[in-house]
């Protein structure tokens, strides 16, 4: 009897202990900033960043 209560308070003991462990976070996204045109380019393969450029791209409607 006495080695079943030992080990049952071990194992509480152990629970108990592991699970004030545990902390939740919040993940927060952070927006990043757009690329910059000549950046866009390179990513794409373009040859000309005016496609990228803020103020070219209403120029042209899809």
């Amino acid at each position: 009897m006495k080695p079943l209560i030992l080990s049952i308070g071990c194992l509480l003991i152990v629970f108990l202990g592991s699970s004030s462990c545990r902390t939740t976070h919040n993940a927060t996204v952070v927006k990043s900033k757009p690329l910059p045109p000549g950046q866009a380019k390179k990513l794409t393969g373009s040859q000309s960043a005016k496609p990228y450029a803020p103020g070219q791209r209403k120029k042209k409607r899809y």
